[in-house]
């Protein structure tokens, strides 16, 4: 009851603290007007995120919002406003204000020549004049034009050469974001959680670049409208397809080919896009594989749908319906042992959201989301069936508002709610005519909420604090069976918990503040300190994100993980704004954090009855150089950190350095604008070793070799280092010739290096003669790949 009744003071307290602040607002703006409305492409009509509305003259403006809204509220007078937006032409013109206007504008993009280029569609100083700390946001046209992996455009990848953020492995898609574990990252598309990122076992993600509009990449001081993770926010904007007139594009790659159809379904009105790929490696293998082989109809693909819908019912009103489907297949057969196994897994999310501006000052966004995702194994050994499943699936609500009362005043509020089903390691069989039911972890349930309060305040010239609370509720629920057992796990007694039932609650208050104090135009100090609740929690085995891994919810055993971030750091650009500097210090602590006892083999258990609990902490610092334009472009970026964790059933209680604990990390990433034709690209990486477990004696007990290990993660394997190519080739395309494409040629680790993957012990010779011999190996995945990948539009 205590429990409800702080609840229930927070909420009140929270929509109270809205009301009174819109109230004194709205009376202190009564004798101004109020200039609103949207900033767009000029060729497609999609919106501009972070567009630059200023006030010329008065040290005033804005920046659109997610879907390109923006508002002002101002004495009246006459005004010359400014609109613009890196890599697009800048826009000025005059407005008498005297009532409430509603403009919608246009900005053209820039005429790309060698002489200029642009790397980043951003504001030019923002990262100066924002307070918002740790924050990247990337340009898509960037991300192609740097050399990748089996000529597969990757986004999650180019996060990776960014300092903080480090890579889960050799060619891996996932990434770990100062001293956070892999699932301590929110990554949503068109607001939908996607609860697992990688194609082919995670080589590869499963965004396609030619679907999306906007990446933003939060990594320190994480507003109070994100929640539910420790370490980091990506969110992924989808293109919402073109309004102005029909346009395809597409490539063919060396293991994939993708294609995007987009147009106006009502031009100025309604849009569509659908963007697909699919891999043919299954296709290009099979040719190669004998039919007397005993693999011999195995294979896999994966296959990628992205859709959007928008409507503009009104000024006022705009629908956008949104999906993403996607899947990876496994099929292995061994026609000499009589087993074959499908292996099936894959996200599927669709996201309906509602735009409603309330008043010129008032903006809303109403959201429903569903997400699911689904890991299966299906295997047949002679007359022996069996299933394996897991996943998670979400049901969520949100609404947020977004109010403008002056141009240095920003309020955000809003509330969201989500209902988990979680689906463990769910086993069953059949034999003959008998069925195989054993007696299996049960499906999980909860309710999630998050109610918050964000306020961005530039307070004068120099200081600007954006200030949130945030208050998170965490509710499992039946129907569930919690089982009593004794010391060797043997079930004693159970207790049953109806369909939706309490079982085990949890909640508390997340504070977030941001501090911006400018030392003149172009140089300023930040700071921040953040709270976070992670109420869900991936069980890994693994260094990377496999999709064996297991999402499981805060429960009576498992409680939620809980972090404080704080970082400051300087901010200068220089030369205009062409280069820009940065330098931040992290720590952050870190309680509650779930790791599989020592010793752990997988089973049918309960997986929260193999966990163990501890704490873990990191600190470190980043130094990023960016050159922004010229015909040469790029940055550098350094990351100094340390990673450990400690956990008193681990190590025998004693410290230890996480596997992801790298202590130097260094990016180089150049873009050349050889010509109109060509654009040359480069990326160097260097990374210590990756923190690791080894044996460090043997012994041979009864004839059997037997390892005995060292202390966890004692030891690192070598360095990873490597050096990628590319170049880029556009014809320039006739004036009356519609279909307009290029030649992307890539070399994957130039000098070919054998960055490790793991390490194993071989064994040679026998152990009765005296000629036993062990020896470590290292296994190491690519080599130098070169290749070649052929874009298309018209």
């Amino acid at each position: 009851m205590k429990k409800n009744r702080h609840t229930k003071l927070v909420i009140s307290s929270l929509f109270t603290l809205v009301l009174v602040t819109l109230l004194c607002l709205s009376g202190f703006a009564q004798q101004k007007f109020t200039l609103s409305g949207y900033v767009k492409d000029s060729l497609s009509g999609e919106s501009l995120i972070g567009a630059s509305v200023s006030v010329m003259g008065k040290g005033k403006g804005i920046n659109s919002n997610t879907y390109g809204f923006y508002s002002i509220t101002l004495p009246q007078d006459v005004y010359e406003i400014s609109i613009s937006y890196a890599g697009y032409e800048t826009i000025r013109f005059s407005i008498t204000l005297d009532r409430d206007i509603q403009l919608n504008r246009v900005l053209a993009p820039k005429m790309t020549t060698s002489e200029e280029v642009v790397v980043y569609a951003k504001r030019k100083d923002g990262n100066v004049r924002n307070s918002q700390m740790g924050r990247i946001d990337l340009s898509i046209n960037q991300v192609k034009s740097l050399p990748v992996l089996f000529g597969e455009v990757d986004i999650l990848k180019t996060l990776q050469l960014l300092p903080g953020v480090r890579n889960a492995g050799e060619g891996n898609a996932g990434f770990y974001v100062r001293g956070g574990g892999p699932d301590q990252n929110q990554i949503m598309l068109d607001d939908a959680v996607v609860y697992n990122t990688g194609h082919l076992f995670g080589f590869f993600s499963i965004f396609n670049s030619d679907a999306i509009k906007n990446v933003s990449l939060i990594k320190g001081g994480m507003p109070a409208q994100y929640g539910g993770r420790l370490s980091s926010v990506l969110d992924i904007a989808m293109k919402d397809g073109n309004q102005k007139k029909l346009e395809v594009e597409g490539g063919i790659g060396l293991i994939a080919s993708r294609v995007s159809i987009q147009g106006p379904i009502k031009k100025d009105k309604a849009s569509f896009i659908i963007s697909a790929r699919r891999t043919y490696i299954d296709v290009l293998v099979k040719p190669f594989v004998p039919k007397s082989s005993s693999f011999y109809g195995s294979g896999y693909y994966f296959y990628d749908l992205n859709t959007k819908l928008n409507y503009k019912f009104s000024e006022k009103d705009r629908l956008y319906l949104s999906g993403y489907f996607g899947r990876d297949v496994f099929d292995f057969k061994n026609n000499q042992r009589s087993f074959s196994a499908n292996i099936p897994w894959g996200n599927a999310t669709a996201t309906v959201r509602w735009n409603h501006v309330f008043h010129p000052k008032l903006f809303s966004n109403t959201t429903l989301v569903f997400n699911n995702y689904n890991f299966a194994f299906n295997g047949i050994q002679n007359n022996l069936a069996f299933n394996v499943s897991s996943g998670i699936k979400d049901l969520t609500a949100k609404f947020d508002m977004d109010y403008y009362p002056i141009p240095q005043h920003k309020l955000r509020w809003g509330a969201q709610y989500t209902y988990h089903t979680f689906k463990p390691n769910l086993v069953t069989g059949r034999t003959d005519s008998v069925d195989f039911i054993p007696n299996n972890a049960q499906k999980k349930y909860a309710r999630e909420i998050g109610l918050y309060l964000q306020d961005d305040w530039e307070l004068s010239d120099r200081l600007q604090v954006n200030a949130g609370l945030r208050f998170s509720g965490f509710t499992q629920v039946g129907d569930y069976t919690e089982y009593l057992r004794d010391n060797n796990g043997n079930k004693l007694d159970s207790i049953h918990f109806g369909k939706g039932e309490k079982v085990q609650q949890y909640g508390g208050l997340e504070p977030r503040l941001t501090l911006r104090y400018s030392l003149n135009d172009n140089t300023s100090l930040k700071a921040s300190v953040t709270r976070n609740y992670q109420y869900i929690h991936l069980v890994s085995n693994a260094g990377s994100t496999l999709p064996t891994d297991l999402w499981v919810p805060s429960t009576l055993r498992v409680k939620p993980q809980l972090s404080w971030q704080y970082a400051a750091g300087f901010f200068k650009n220089f030369k205009n704004n062409q280069y820009e500097t940065s330098v931040e210090l992290y720590y952050k602590q870190m309680q509650n954090q779930i790791e599989y006892k020592e010793g752990y083999t997988p089973s049918l258990k309960d997986p929260e009855e193999e966990f163990v609990f501890g704490d873990g902490w990191s600190y470190g610092s980043e130094f990023f150089v960016r050159k922004n334009t010229g015909r040469l472009t790029g940055w550098v970026g350094y990351t100094l950190s340390w990673t450990y964790r400690k956990f008193p059933s681990l190590n025998n209680g004693e410290t230890f350095k996480a596997r992801y604990d790298r202590r130097h990390d260094i990016s180089v990433v150049t873009t050349y604008e050889l010509s109109k034709k060509w654009k040359l690209s480069g990326v160097f990486v260097y990374g210590t070793g990756m923190a690791t477990t080894l044996p460090e004696r043997f012994y041979l007990v009864e004839g059997v070799l037997t390892q005995e290990y060292s202390r966890i993660n004692q030891y690192r394997l070598p360095a990873y280092h490597r050096l990628d190519l590319s170049a880029i080739y556009t014809p320039v395309p006739k004036k009356q010739k519609r279909l307009k494409s290029s030649w992307v040629f890539s070399i994957y680790n130039v000098y070919s290096r054998l960055n490790p993957y793991f390490i194993y012990y071989d064994q040679e010779g026998s152990a009765y003669n005296g000629t036993l011999k062990v020896t470590a190996k290292q296994v190491s995945l690519f080599p130098i790949i070169p290749s070649v990948t052929w874009n298309f539009k018209f």
